[in-house]
């Protein structure tokens, strides 16, 4: 919005007309002049509010009004669509949705009441406000809202309609008034005359849709419901008014609905693009832009993509700033999506037409307005109203149009006054054109009964919506935005950077002081000490981080710290939310009273780190330096108290002095201490920031001379020498060592420090060398250190070399076993370095072996390229053996080793085969070595070769079975020849197996028998071990033959199952020929095994007749087998029995069911009414023609062709053969709606259905109506039946117990052992099953 004074004055005047609150109006009747016919008049009139505000608006302007009559059901809007019922009237107004923390309030929504209270709809706003109405009439109205003009009569509504468009010029002198039926009127706003009648400027029997002055204001254009637009040229000529109308775009092409011409403000009524005249239109497919002047010509032709076809299109010019020039921009929607034009006039004098960045919403446009070059208004189909920035495309405000009550102009777009006579493809129910008007910041929205305004709020009145909510958090936030120039949508702020911050910043401070006062108002005087502190929190970081982003420390230490410090929980919140500013280096500096509080505050609360990282962050000026120490020393506050010496006093000795001497548990404070010595060596501040250039090299010779003092300040008779590096060394020899490494390299050219180096390497090898308090490592990591200085090129040092030796002798010492690893690996380090670490070879070999110091010999063979000697070393060496093959992979693998050297090793490696196999080891070879492993495996590691065989892949199956059975691996000869498909093969070897175990085990029986007594209990447990081996064969045959018979036929079945029968049944007598009465007992139970496993597969009789065939059976002596029969006579009569059971059960069931079934379906109908349950008719409707009646069993009745139209039959069978089902029970919704999807089962689907055939005499003859059964059938009883059963049965079904039973027995095959008493054997069934009726 322009700043000029108007506009500020309309800002004043309608800011008291908040959507939030309004406040009270002036009291004071309307002054309405006299008008021509007062009846027109109070007809349209709603009863006067008591209650007027003036509203000045911002210049002499014209802005578009609509009118409509409020009271058709097509003019309310969607949210009042129910208009005819005054509910709707009573609607609370809902609260904005507002987004505080980003924008706060935007938009100012004022209700003009001056005008509502005298309008029942269409409003316009300008220097006047022009109301069109339905009975033909437009109301002029000023800008205190008082009525000036009522333009027209009763007779002109009466023959011209509703008034449709209205359009008033720039200088407010002329009206346009469309209307319903078609005519154009011009009135003179001065004096109230009528100018111009014009009756032909279009087609007749068509509505004004828009009327509007173009910049010239003899020039117009308007648009009509036939989709044409005209553009109409004033004249007057000798005192006679004309005009000249002609066609712009004919409604034959495509139906034009929306028309904007572009209108410069003042400020740009001398831009070049103003003489070109140009105007949008938009129809359904199509945007187009064509200049008026000064020939007709079309500039640019812009399609839609795909939306709605019932979206409105949208159209608004802007005069908006790019880079650095002002050029119109066209802003125009239709759905969701709007889309920028720029349009600029190039040098050559052609209009150039640039498309910008798009807009995309969620929602349906049915409004586009600009409120000023940066912000659109945008209105949704759901009357939600969106601010939108349009440079970041964010959404700042939405308010809910619904308490407007939108007036819609769809009858004028359908002309229905002129018998509707238009494309229906015109925008019908949501255009709101003439509801919409807008004009430099200022947009009024029409509604039904009332008028509503909005316009920017500027920006102070944004700060103080909030403030007056107490959103006193986000009203700093959205005035920091102003401060920094990133708020949306700001008025009334200057332009200059630097006065702008000032204004804001004066309005910060005014609410911080706001928020203070608030904050201590509002606090809790009782309650928990959590819920006062959570109070502050939520205020006092808000309040420090703002005084230091305006940096203003004064206004926080002072003003705002004097009125919290009255509040003891609000002072200690103060104080430490100052801690996280302080150590971000925000806050720099405190007051010497913040300071005393702040550190009497975090100490007796026990918040000493915090106060730590405070006091390395503070300017040292601001500390009281006595108190600060006196505080560190108390509390260990090592980083502070090095700080305060170091930055107050420039002195880095004195810390490191006072410093107690290190032991073991003081980690903290030793590792502080070196850190700080690297530092200081190194010319860096600790515990942060840099020491001054000028006292870099002083600090460094001060630490120097601290490190090699030959004794403290204090020290007692009883201090050994150098006690400082002592004590360094004893805490951490390797970090202390490192940080003299890192300061030795940074002082390469320094002669000074290179003399320190030189004292204090001396004064190392002085304490370390021969010193006993010192382990191996550290002597170790002394000489590393020494070696890796030594080995620079730009090297300085001297060392003694002889001490290179002693420490040789000192590490490799064999008598000594500890830290053995410890010593190896400080020796390797030192190699590592080489350089000046020469040690003779030949004697540094001879001392590691005997140390056993093979890491050692192995990197000296390495040198040599002795590798077939390493590989001794990692067989020597326990803690590495198990690398030896990575290692020698590696070395036949990989590049860099000549044939020579791997030759060596592969020759080392067979040599030593044995000691270095490793059975859970497996390389992936070739298939020779493969085999060649499992021949190894065969001859040396038995026991891994079933597992090899059945987890590799890589042998070949012909060459492994040779070489098994070379080795005599019959278990693993098995399993490839079953592995291979031969079964028998497989079956034979396990069974020769079984043999020569049977055998040994009766060698053993018969030699028990004839040993001397001394030595029963080695007999028992060697007959205990063959058993065992005689089961596990056994084991392992049977099942071979259970995987196996599975797949093959009865006879191939014998041939596996009889012979190992025989063999049990051999050793069976063998063993009752001999005395162990034990093996005889274990030999007869493993025969029952096999039995037993074999009546799975082979048939009992052929078992039987089997063994009556063996020659001992078959000569009478059938006591041995009485058990085996028996057994098999008692699991024959149960199985009888059983199956007996089960057939009269199942006989029994299906009787019953059928019985059931048949009493179901023979049982006689009763319908429950005398009339279809579909149409609801008498059965017998009509007497002279046959009706089929179709009666179910739940007794409802209906005609056949009621059921045939609504699709109740089911199946594709002949009309006698159709199955149908009831479809008042079938259908979901009781009788409503179509046929159902799928048959539900139950009573509603009848297992009787009956029709009933009505059989007429003929004419002449009495009517008589006789029922005749035609058929009763069974529907799909054979299908239902089971589910029938299942329905009725309480539990589950016999059968299905029965044949769970089989199905689990089925493949177990135990034989029952002989009972007593057997031959009555009878099975325990369960009670009959009960039913229900």
């Amino acid at each position: 919005m322009t700043d000029s004074p108007d506009a500020r004055s309309l800002v004043s005047a309608s800011s008291q007309l908040n959507l939030m609150e309004v406040d009270a109006i002036d009291d004071k009747e309307f002054d309405i002049p006299q008008v021509d016919t007062p009846p027109t008049l109070e007809s349209i009139l709603n009863e006067l509010e008591d209650e007027e505000e003036p509203f000045v608006l911002e210049d002499t302007c014209v802005l578009n009004t609509d009118n409509m009559d409020a009271h058709s059901c097509d003019t309310s809007s969607l949210a009042s669509s129910d208009s005819g019922d005054p509910v709707h009237l009573k609607r609370k107004r809902r609260t904005v949705d507002l987004n505080p923390t980003v924008h706060g309030s935007v938009l100012r929504h004022s209700l003009l009441k001056g005008i509502s209270a005298q309008i029942v709809s269409a409003a316009t706003m300008s220097g006047v406000i022009a109301v069109g109405t339905s009975h033909g009439l437009a109301l002029v109205f000023d800008t205190n809202q008082a009525l000036r003009l009522c333009l027209g009569s009763k007779a002109t509504g009466a023959e011209f309609g509703a008034v449709s468009a209205l359009s008033i010029n720039h200088d407010c002198s002329r009206l346009l008034c469309g209307f319903a039926k078609g005519q154009i009127t011009m009135w003179d706003l001065a004096n109230g005359k009528l100018l111009r009648t014009i009756n032909d400027a279009h087609p007749p029997g068509t509505a004004i849709l828009h009327v509007k002055f173009t910049d010239d204001p003899t020039l117009a254009v308007c648009n009509d419901s036939g989709g044409s637009v005209f553009e109409l040229a004033f004249r007057r000529v000798m005192g006679m008014r004309s005009c000249d109308s002609r066609c712009l775009f004919s409604g034959s092409k495509g139906e034009v609905c929306s028309i904007e011409p572009l209108h410069a403000p003042q400020d740009f009524r001398d831009h070049p693009i103003t003489h070109y005249s140009l105007l949008a239109m938009a129809s359904l497919t199509k945007i187009l832009v064509i200049g008026l002047k000064p020939s007709l010509k079309v500039w640019m032709t812009f399609p839609y993509s795909k939306s709605d076809p019932s979206s409105v299109p949208q159209l608004a010019w802007q005069f908006v700033p790019v880079q650095k020039t002002v050029n119109p921009v066209l802003a125009f929607s239709k759905g969701d999506t709007v889309h920028f034009l720029l349009v600029k006039k190039e040098e050559t004098g052609t209009i150039h037409v640039i498309k910008q960045r798009q807009l995309h919403l969620s929602c349906d446009i049915i409004s586009l307005s600009w409120i000023n070059s940066r912000t659109l208004l945008l209105v949704d189909s759901h009357e939600k109203l969106q601010v939108v920035d349009r440079p970041s495309q964010e959404i700042l405000e939405t308010l809910d149009l619904e308490q407007v009550q939108l007036v819609y102009n769809s009858r004028h777009f359908k002309s229905l006054a002129t018998g509707g006579n238009v494309s229906q493809a015109l925008v019908g129910e949501k255009a709101c054109y003439q509801s919409v008007s807008s004009y430099g910041g200022q947009i009024v929205y029409l509604g039904t009964k009332s008028a509503h305004i909005m316009a920017l709020r500027n920006w102070r009145e944004r700060i103080d919506c909030l403030l007056k909510q107490e959103h006193f958090v986000e009203a700093l936030s959205l005035a920091w935005s102003f401060h920094e120039g990133t708020a949306k949508a700001v008025v009334g702020l200057f332009g200059d950077p630097v006065k702008r911050k000032g204004v804001v910043a004066d309005k910060m401070v005014e609410i911080i002081f706001q928020f203070t006062e608030h904050a201590l108002k509002k606090c809790p005087e009782q309650g928990k000490i959590q819920v006062m502190e959570q109070h502050f929190h939520d205020v006092v970081p808000v309040l420090v981080d703002y005084c230091l982003l305006l940096q203003r420390p004064d206004l926080l230490f002072n003003q705002l710290y004097s009125r919290l410090v009255e509040n003891t929980v609000a002072k200690g919140v103060f104080l430490e939310s100052l801690e996280s500013y302080i150590v971000a280096d925000r806050l720099g500096h405190l007051t010497t009273p913040i300071m005393r509080d702040l550190l009497a505050h975090y100490q007796s609360n026990g918040m000493m780190d915090s106060l730590e990282r405070c006091i390395v962050h503070l300017d040292i000026t601001s500390l009281d330096i006595q108190q600060v120490v006196q505080v560190c020393w108390d509390n260990q506050l090592y980083d502070a108290m090095i700080y305060v010496f170091n930055s107050g006093m420039n002195d880095y000795i004195t810390p490191m002095e006072v410093s107690p001497f290190l032991q073991n548990d003081e980690v903290v404070m030793g590792n502080k201490l070196l850190v700080y010595i690297s530092c200081c060596l190194a010319g860096r501040a600790y515990p942060l920031g840099d020491i001054p250039e000028d006292l870099v090299v002083q600090v460094k010779n001060q630490v120097y001379e601290f490190l090699i003092r030959l004794h403290s300040a204090d020290s007692s008779d009883e201090e050994e020498v150098f006690p400082y590096i002592r004590t360094l060394l004893h805490f951490d020899t390797r970090e202390f060592l490192n940080v003299l490494a890192m300061t030795f390299e940074d002082f390469k050219n320094d002669k000074q420090a290179l003399e320190y180096q030189q004292r204090i390497v001396d004064i190392l090898l002085q304490v370390m060398v021969d010193n006993p308090d010192f382990t191996p490592s550290q002597v170790g990591g002394l000489f590393t250190f020494l070696a890796r200085q030594l080995a620079k090129p730009d090297n300085t040092l001297f060392v003694n070399r002889k001490l290179f030796d002693q420490v040789l002798e000192f590490l490799c010492c064999p008598d000594d076993d500890s830290r053995h690893t410890e010593r190896q690996q400080v020796l390797l380090e030192l190699l590592h370095v080489g350089g000046v670490v020469q040690f003779n070879e030949e004697r540094l070999l001879a001392l590691a072996e005997k140390a056993k110091f093979y890491q050692i010999c192995e990197f000296l063979y390495e040198k040599k390229h002795l590798h077939d000697k390493i590989i001794d070393c990692y067989l020597r060496d326990p803690l590495r053996k198990g690398e030896i093959f990575s290692y020698i992979h590696n070395l036949l693998s990989m590049p860099g080793y000549s044939p020579e050297e791997k030759q060596t090793v592969k020759e080392k490696v067979l040599q030593n085969m044995q000691v270095i196999h490793h059975p859970g080891t497996m390389l992936l070879l070739e298939h020779d070595l493969h085999e060649l492993l499992l021949d190894l495996l065969c001859r040396f590691a038995p026991q891994n070769l079933l597992r090899f065989l059945q987890t590799s892949q890589h042998y070949r199956l012909k060459e492994a079975i040779q070489i098994t059975q070379k080795y005599h691996h019959n278990e693993a000869t098995a399993y490839l020849l079953e592995k291979k498909g031969d079964i028998q093969g497989a079956f034979d070897v396990l069974l020769e197996t079984l043999k020569e175990k049977l055998s040994v085990l009766a060698a053993e029986s018969d030699g028990g028998v004839e040993e001397d007594e001394r030595h029963d209990d080695e007999e028992k447990t060697g007959g205990e071990s063959t058993l065992t081996g005689v089961k596990d064969s056994l084991n392992d045959i049977i099942d071979l033959c259970h995987r196996s018979s599975p797949n093959l036929n009865q006879q191939q079945r014998e041939v596996l199952w009889f012979p190992l029968l025989e063999t049990m049944m051999n050793s069976q007598r063998q063993g009752k020929g001999l005395g162990a009465k034990h093996t005889f007992e274990v030999l007869k139970e493993l025969t029952m095994k096999v039995l037993n496993c074999m009546s799975s597969f082979i048939s009992l009789p052929a078992i039987i007749q089997q063994i009556l065939q063996d020659p001992v059976y078959g000569k009478g002596k059938l006591a041995e087998i009485q058990g085996l029969i028996l057994g098999m006579l008692d699991t024959f009569t149960y199985e009888q029995t059983l199956l007996e059971t089960t057939t009269s059960l199942l006989n029994h069931d299906l009787h019953w069911s059928l019985a059931h079934l048949r009493a179901a379906v023979t049982r006689g109908l009763h319908p429950r009414q005398d009339y279809c349950n579909i149409c609801l008719q008498q059965y017998k409707r009509r007497q002279d023609s046959a009706e089929e009646i179709i009666v179910f069993s739940c007794g409802h009745l209906y005609h056949v062709q009621c059921l045939q139209q609504k699709d109740c039959g089911w199946g594709v069978a002949p009309e006698l053969q159709q199955r149908w089902s009831c479809y008042k029970c079938s259908s979901s919704k009781g009788g409503r709606g179509g046929t159902s999807s799928e048959q539900k089962r139950g009573r509603s689907t009848s297992l009787a259905q009956t029709r009933v055939t009505s059989v007429h005499h003929e004419a002449g003859a009495e009517a008589d109506r006789k029922k005749v059964f035609v058929e009763a059938t069974l529907d799909l009883h054979q299908e239902q039946s089971w589910d029938q059963l299942r329905c009725l049965y309480r539990g589950p079904s016999r059968l299905s117990i029965l044949s769970e039973l089989s199905h689990s027995n089925e493949k177990t095959g135990l034989l029952i052992t002989a009972q007593p008493g057997s031959e009555n054997f009878q099975l325990k069934l369960s009670p009959p099953p009960l039913f229900e009726e």
